[in-house]
C-alpha cells in the first residue's frame, strides 16, 4: 500500500511538530490463514528456519565484538559447512522478554528449542541496530567472500518481533536504514503480539494478544511467518524540537536530531526559542504526545 502524498503539520504547548509521509521501505508480513487444529511439525519446522552452524557462531561472535569482520575469522568451517546449504526461510526473532507478563521468558526459550539459541535476540542483551549492523554485516561481508550459502541465508532472512508496537516499531526504524545505505534486501517483518499495545499485530492479521496455549501458538506463528505474503507498510518521519535544556524521556523510535527545519507554512504558538533540542522519529499506524493519540489511515 502505497503512503500519503500529503503531509501533516501541527503544533501542540509551544512545541513546534512536523510530519510528512514518506513510502516505507520496510515490508510487513501478513499473516495468512490457518486453522489453530493445524498441526505443525517442529522438526520440520526447525529444518526450514535454522541456519548452519558456522553461521549462527560467526554472526554471534560478531556481535559480541561489535566487529562484522570478527565472525569470519573466528569461526572455522569444516568440510561440512563447505556444503551446507541455506535453510528455505532463515528466521531471526527480536524479543523482548519484559512484555507478554510472566510468558516472555519462556517464549524466549521456546523459540530458541525450535530454531536456535543464536537466531533469537534478547533486545535486553542486543539491541536492533547491533544485530543490523555486526550480525547482519558480518553474513553480508561473508557472501562477498564467495560464500554462497551466507548470500541466500542473508537474501531469504524473514524477522519475527516478539513484543508490543514499541519493540516492533524499534526494529522496523533500524531496519529502514539498510536501505538508505544500499543493504538490501530489506528482510520483511512478522509480530508475535506480546505488549499491551498490539496495533501493529492487529493491523496486520497476527492478533491482538498471543494466545494462552501459547507452545502450539508459537510454532503457528513461526509457520504462518514462513508462507505469509508481503505487504508493504506505511511509516511518517516525525520531527519535534523544544527550548534547550527541556527534560524528556524520548522513546527508542526518537533519535537526537543534529539539525531541524520547520515547514514555511506551519503555525507556532507563541514565540519559538533561538536555542532549540530537535528529535526525529519514525513511526507507523499512530504516534501518541501525552494524553493525545493521533491515527493515520
Amino acid at each position: 500500500m502505497d503512503s500519503p502524498s500529503s503531509s501533516t503539520t501541527g503544533d501542540m504547548s509551544k512545541v513546534a511538530t512536523k510530519s510528512s509521509s514518506s513510502s516505507m521501505i520496510v515490508e510487513s508480513l501478513r499473516v495468512c490463514g490457518i486453522s489453530g487444529s493445524t498441526r505443525v511439525d517442529k522438526e520440520d519446522l526447525t529444518q526450514k528456519l535454522r541456519m548452519p552452524q558456522y553461521l549462527r557462531f560467526a554472526m554471534r561472535e560478531s556481535i559480541r565484538l561489535n566487529d562484522a569482520a570478527a565472525g569470519k575469522s573466528h569461526c572455522s568451517r569444516s568440510q561440512d559447512d563447505d556444503n551446507a546449504e541455506a535453510p528455505l526461510v532463515p528466521m531471526v526473532v527480536f524479543i523482548n522478554p519484559r512484555s507478554g507478563g510472566r510468558c516472555g521468558p519462556f517464549l524466549k526459550e521456546r523459540l530458541q528449542l525450535i530454531i536456535s539459541e543464536e537466531q533469537v535476540i534478547d533486545m535486553l542483551d542486543v539491541k536492533p541496530h547491533e544485530f543490523i549492523r555486526y550480525g547482519l554485516g558480518c553474513l553480508e561481508m561473508m557472501a562477498n567472500y564467495g560464500d554462497h550459502c551466507a548470500l541466500e541465508t542473508r537474501d531469504r532472512m524473514r524477522i519475527m518481533v516478539a513484543g508490543g508496537d514499541g519493540s516492533v516499531g524499534w526494529v522496523l526504524g533500524c531496519l529502514s536504514e539498510l536501505h538508505s545505505l544500499g543493504r538490501t534486501p530489506v528482510p520483511p517483518v512478522g509480530i508475535i503480539p506480546l505488549g499491551t499495545g498490539n496495533d501493529l499485530s492487529r493491523s496486520f492479521g497476527w492478533g491482538g494478544s498471543f494466545p494462552f496455549s501459547w507452545k502450539a501458538a508459537t510454532k503457528r506463528s513461526l509457520y504462518k511467518a514462513t508462507i505469509a505474503p508481503l505487504c508493504r507498510l506505511d511509516s511518517w518521519r516525525f520531527s519535534i524540537s523544544m527550548p534547550e535544556g527541556t527534560e524528556i524521556e524520548p522513546p527508542h523510535s526518537l533519535k537526537h536530531a543534529v539539525e531541524f527545519t520547520l515547514d514555511e507554512g506551519l503555525d507556532i504558538e507563541g514565540q519559538l526559542s533561538n536555542n532549540v533540542i530537535c528529535y526525529e522519529g519514525v513511526f507507523y499506524n499512530y504516534f501518541s504526545i501525552g494524553t493525545f493519540s493521533f491515527y493515520v489511515s
